[in-house]
Formats: structure tokens, sequence, C-alpha cells
């Protein structure tokens, strides 16, 4: 087999003028025969003006081919797309299946024997381990990191979680805007992804835990010297994995991995974006994931990291920690710690050399956790026949089993306009209902399930309520919402039956989320939902839009694009 230069020559029905060609044009960079002799370490650069988490990407860059050429192999940089939470229209996750194929045709259009992904920001490390697992090269992943904490009146900060709780005091009046101004100033003090238990974070421990990525990669903060040292040995690492043809994703992302990405995503009250993302990298693979697996497994595994937004801590405080070596250690045999490395240790192996930090009380043991159970539980009812998600760590207990009124919502857009409207017919005991904002409904299933307090309840002190979507919440945010409702409204899922009025009922010991009518008028509700769906009958003419208007699957399906799946003909791809 072909590798190095030699490796997916540009087709000119010359073969070896193919390579002549190629050989003259690099040289054009100043690189020597010995250095194109060399096995070559793709390195993809996500630098963007645009993704301030990020930041640290071109010092990163030059530690991971430092480590690359200290093993004798050759790095070549190469741009993909970059994806920011804040600056991405109109959702990033709109845009992760666009970068999942960027990354997956770049890594097959250009020769190289291994890949080192470099991502941070939410929707980045999904989309890298997404074209790593179909192009199933030697990868090996390094996170960005997480910033480090800010400050403001001597209170620790972190995006966004304290984001979202201090905005939420500044609309219930709490907060004046000076203030907020100020607090707006302290809450990223470093570049790198939320410090906080939010989806970048949450899939940095996956990918640790899949197996992708070097030890201590997820939590190490961004700025620090810690960070490009783990970048030189990733790069050490991929070169040897050039040379060894190996392990590839295909060996490290089996069906025990993936259990023990849900162990540890229930175990760190992780984000709920996780189970999306965690699904859609699965389904690249011929194993797929089962939302009653992660169920299951919630009911035995409990929430062991105090981080916020579950817990009172931060990112870096879970590094000094221990990391997640620690917290494999900790799950113990609730691990198969057979599961295989990049590194060539074993999960158990790892877990062993753990370091012990004298009186640290951020990853706790098993007889003493933050919560008894994980962290997320799966609804299913006549509301969700397909399931729904809700994260029981960050919601307020005494909500986990409520019945309450309907207020509905059309769309974002009426959300937006009504919600804090002194006349709207809202009380505490209220269950606020958002439609059409799913994958398709929105479209691209925005950060919109954590529905704001309206505003006349929050200067009541009220802080949270039942809210209920077909749309996803930030990783960061907390209060008691069920998310991802499937199949979503605009498709026909019975959320858009729900009416203003209407009594819904939450029960998540019993895992049901129900609509309150007989079966009836819920037929007779249906009966008249239009024969052509608004979502069909506005097709977007051209372009992306289209393709993912088209083609996107349900949250339950990981909103992967379905001709991506490696299972395209199973019930998930539906």
């Amino acid at each position: 087999m072909a590798n190095g230069l030699r490796k997916g020559l540009t087709s000119y029905g010359d073969a070896g003028f193919s390579l002549f060609l190629r050989k003259a044009f690099i040289k054009a960079m100043g690189y020597s025969d010995d250095a194109l002799d060399r096995p070559i370490v793709g390195v993809t650069n996500t630098y963007s003006d645009y993704n301030p988490c990020h930041g640290n990407v071109p010092q990163i860059i030059e530690a991971v081919k430092r480590g690359v050429m200290l093993a004798g192999a050759m790095p070549m940089v190469f741009p993909t797309i970059s994806i920011h939470e804040s600056f991405a229209h109109p959702t990033s996750m709109f845009l992760r299946n666009l970068m999942a194929m960027d990354t997956e045709e770049m890594i097959r259009a250009q020769p190289m024997d291994a890949i080192v992904v470099i991502g941070g920001c939410d929707k980045t490390l999904p989309a890298q381990i997404m074209a790593a697992a179909s192009v199933d090269l030697p990868t090996v992943v390094i996170p960005v990191g997480p910033m480090v904490v800010g400050h403001h009146k001597g209170e620790v900060l972190g995006a966004c979680t304290d984001c979202r709780r201090l905005w939420s005091a500044h609309r219930a009046g709490e907060i004046d805007a000076e203030e907020i101004e100020i607090v707006n100033s302290r809450l990223a003090p470093s570049v790198g992804t939320c410090m906080v238990m939010g989806t970048a974070s949450t899939m940095a421990c996956i990918t640790e835990v899949l197996g992708l990525s070097l030890p201590m990669s997820a939590t190490i903060p961004a700025p620090h010297a810690e960070r490009f040292r783990l970048a030189e040995a990733s790069g050490r690492r991929a070169a040897e994995m050039a040379v060894n043809g190996g392990p590839t994703p295909s060996e490290l992302l089996t069906p025990a991995a993936f259990r023990n990405a849900a162990v540890v995503m229930q175990s760190i009250g992780g984000s709920t974006n996780g189970i999306i993302h965690l699904t859609a990298i699965a389904n690249r693979t011929p194993h797929g994931f089962d939302l009653d697996v992660l169920d299951e497994i919630g009911s035995k595994v409990p929430v062991l990291i105090d981080l916020k937004p579950s817990g009172a801590h931060y990112m870096e405080h879970f590094h000094h920690a221990g990391g997640m070596p620690k917290l494999l250690a900790e799950l113990g045999d609730l691990i198969d710690g057979d599961a295989q490395t990049i590194t060539g240790k074993t999960l158990g192996e790892i877990a062993a050399d753990a370091e012990i930090v004298p009186g640290q009380d951020v990853i706790r043991p098993r007889d003493n956790p933050i919560k008894a159970e994980g962290s997320m539980a799966v609804l299913y009812g006549n509301l969700a026949p397909r399931g729904a998600i809700i994260k029981r760590s960050a919601a307020t207990p005494r909500l986990l089993q409520h019945t309450g009124r309907a207020v509905v919502f059309q769309s974002v857009e009426d959300m937006a306009a009504r919600i804090d409207d002194p006349d709207l017919d809202v009380t505490a005991d209220d269950v606020l209902v958002l439609l059409n904002t799913g994958p398709k409904g929105a479209p691209g299933m925005p950060e919109a399930g954590y529905l704001p307090i309206p505003k006349k309840l929050g200067r009541q002190g009220v802080k949270d309520m039942v809210r209920i979507s077909d749309a996803r919440m930030s990783g960061t945010a907390f209060g008691t919402i069920v998310l991802h409702i499937t199949p979503e409204s605009a498709v026909g899922g019975p959320l858009g039956l729900v009416q203003s009025g209407d009594m819904i009922c939450l029960d998540v010991a019993g895992r049901s989320i129900n609509l309150m009518i007989d079966d009836a008028e819920f037929e007779r509700r249906r009966a008249a939902q239009p024969v052509v769906l608004p979502v069909e009958a506005n097709l977007p003419a051209r372009g992306y839009a289209r393709l993912f208007q088209q083609t996107v699957t349900q949250a339950d399906a990981g909103c992967d694009f379905d001709f991506m799946l490696a299972n395209r003909d199973s019930a998930s791809a539906k």
C-alpha cells in the first residue's frame, strides 16, 4: 500500500507524472527530498478570528509539528471549517455536518498516513470524530482545552453557566446595566472552551474515554504550558501511528467504548448535546447507539464530578484533582477497563496510573456522589414516541414530577415577541412549550430549549419552570427542561398538537412526558394537520440549506445526514 507523498495520487493518467508533479510543487515550499520521503501526519488548522475558543490553536499546531518531527515524520498542516457557538448563523448545529464532510473529504483527498485533529468549541470535536470514524485513518484528537476561571466581586465565574445565571438576574432587575457590562468583560478571561461541564467539556471527556486522545487531554486549561507539552506528545504519538498503521478509529470505537462514553457522560453531569453527538459518531460505525442503554446506565451510575451546572467547581479544578484518569479510577467496574486507547494502554491501565490528590473534593468517590443517579434520563410518552431527554442533575427536584397548563409558543420568533409581555397568561406552575425548533423546523435545532423565565415571573422571584421543546439546550444551562422531543413538531410529531391550556404531565421517575387529552381528541387534532407540512412546502431552493433540510435525521439518530450513516437502512436512520 502506498504511503507518504505517494498516497492518493492526483489522476493525470500517468502515476509517475502525478508523483513528479506533486514533488515539484511541494518543493516550491522549500522541502528537501529527505523530508518528502518521511511518513506524513496531517494536522487540521481550525484557527479562526471568529472562534476565540480556538485562540491557542497556532501554538498547539507548532507543538504538534515539533512532536511529529522529533519522531521522524513530516507534519503537513491544512485548514478546515471552524465553528464557534456564538458566531454561527442560524446555529452551530446546522453547520456541524458540513464541518464533518469538509474534514472527511480533506483527509481523503490529501496524502497522509495519520491525522491529528484539533478542536474544542462544541460542534468541532464531534464533527472531526464523525469524519475520523468514516475515514478510519489513524487519528489523534487534541481538544483545545477549557478557559481559566474569571472573578467578579469575590465570586468565581465561568462561561457560560454564570452567563445565564447573571443574565437572568439582570432580566429580573437584580443586576443593573452597568454591572452586567462589567460582568461581560470577566466571564471569559482567556481563550479556550467554556470552563464548566458544557458541551465542549463533555465532548472532550468523551473523546478521552473513547481512547482517541492522550490522558489528561480533556481537562488541561487552554493557556497552560502543559497543554502544549501534551500537543507535542500527541504529535509524537501520531507519527508512531503513521508508521504502525494504527490503531485506527474502527479498532477503538467498539460497543464497549460507546458504553464507556455513556457511563462517563452520566457521571460528569454532561451536556445533553453530548447524546446527539455520541449518537452521530456511533452511527458512523456499524454499532449505533441506543437511548435506552443510556437511561439504563443512568440508573446505576452516579454523578461524581462536582462541576457547574450540576455542582460547584470548574474544569481547571477537575484537572488539578486528577482529571479523567482519576474519574475512571473512581468509576471502577462501571467502566470496561479492557477498552483500548491510542496510547497502547487500556483504560484500566490508565486508571491505575491516576494521580492521587489528597484533599480534593471535585472527583467524588462512588459512596459520596453529587447525585445518586446519572445526570440524564430518557422520557417517552404520547408527546415523545421516540424519546426525549431531561438533564435531571441540573433540574429543580420538586418539578421532576409536575402537571401544569401549557403555554405554547409556535416558534423562537413567537417566543421572543411574547415571553415578556406583561399580559401573557402565565403562572409559575405552567409548562412553557416551544414548537418548530427541531432539526428541520428551525432549521438546525437551536439551543432555544432554555426558554427564559417570563420577565414578570422573574421579578416575582421565580427561578425555574418546566419547559419542553424539540430544541436543544446548552450544556452550560440549568433548569427543569425537556429537550429533543422526537419526532419534532415540524415533521408532524405530536408535540405540534399541543394547544395553550392543555395539561401536560412530566414524571421523570416514571420516564414519561404526556399530553393529558383523550385518544379521540388526539386523533381529531392529528387529522386536522395539513397534508403537506410547512417544512416540506418551504424547502430551500439551493445549496447546503436544501441538502440539510432534505437529509438531516431526527435527534434520536444524531441529526446526521441520512446518507452518511453506516447502517442507512436501520430504524435509527429514519
